[in-house]
């Protein structure tokens, strides 16, 4: 696999790991600084729709987007050549980002709207609910308040209380980054399928042969279904991963029809 390595497939490695390893060891405030914060943050800069492809969240976070790259990279660089596969990367990468933040502020301008809702009418029903919609921020410690409040809606405290939780939760979900190259690999990866729809892969787990295709459109249906479902525990950006997607299948559509685009 090492022998087959494609230039900018090479580049992209050495840039993510070195990234990696200077924010994890030598200066961790490059994380906060180059991640994507929600546009209404105060710690959001435009530069990070560029820049949080680069950082990572851990080692298997850094390990599972380099390892895509590694197997489907050199392949499309060999056909599309080194400057279209350059594209192909940064535009997935920077439009799935682009495509998450609008996601993120329509997500974050409906729970204002509720928690606005609830604060001008408090009810201990409502508050449930979004306590509930929001369960990953909580620790369980929250439903002994919810029965606590819903057994005596009219306290004052409580409610004063119950508005200050909901405030937190707005403050701590607007100041979440988001990091990661896995926009740009599903780029990638849609870009491999819509090339080489039959090339046969073999999967680790399960062992057994699939075409490319079809591990893609799986890939697909899942991210779509997290999206739809849109589970509060979880702390996958799939919107971001659906976006590269979208984004790479219109990049290869267009590239595909312009047959003198390829080498």
């Amino acid at each position: 696999m090492f022998r087959n390595i494609t230039p900018v497939v090479k580049n992209l490695l050495l840039i993510n790991v070195v990234l990696f390893l200077v924010s994890g060891f030598l200066f961790p405030q490059l994380s906060d600084w180059f991640a994507l914060y929600y546009i209404h943050s105060p710690y959001f800069k435009p530069f990070q729709f560029l820049t949080y492809m680069f950082m990572h969240a851990g080692f298997w976070h850094l390990f599972s987007n380099m390892f895509g790259l590694l197997v489907f990279g050199p392949l499309l660089e060999q056909f599309l050549g080194p400057k279209k596969l350059l594209i192909l990367w940064m535009v997935c990468g920077v439009g799935s980002g682009v495509l998450y933040s609008a996601y993120s502020s329509f997500k974050m301008n409906s729970l204002q709207d509720k928690v606005t809702a609830f604060q001008m009418n408090p009810d201990p029903d409502t508050f449930n609910k979004l306590v509930l919609e929001n369960r990953g921020y909580f620790d369980r410690a929250i439903f002994d308040f919810v029965d606590d409040y819903s057994r005596n809606p009219n306290d004052q405290v409580k409610i004063s209380r119950a508005s200050q939780t909901l405030d937190a939760i707005l403050d701590i979900q607007g100041n979440v980054p988001m990091v990661g190259a896995s926009g740009a690999l599903f780029g990638i990866l849609i870009a491999f399928a819509m090339l080489f729809p039959n090339t046969q892969l073999f999967l680790l787990f399960p062992p057994m042969p699939v075409k490319a295709k079809y591990l893609v459109l799986f890939y697909g249906l899942y991210t779509v279904y997290n999206v739809l479902v849109n589970n509060p525990t979880d702390n996958v950006a799939h919107f971001a991963h659906l976006g590269g997607l979208i984004i790479g299948g219109i990049l290869v559509y267009f590239w595909k029809k312009d047959r003198n685009s390829f080498y």
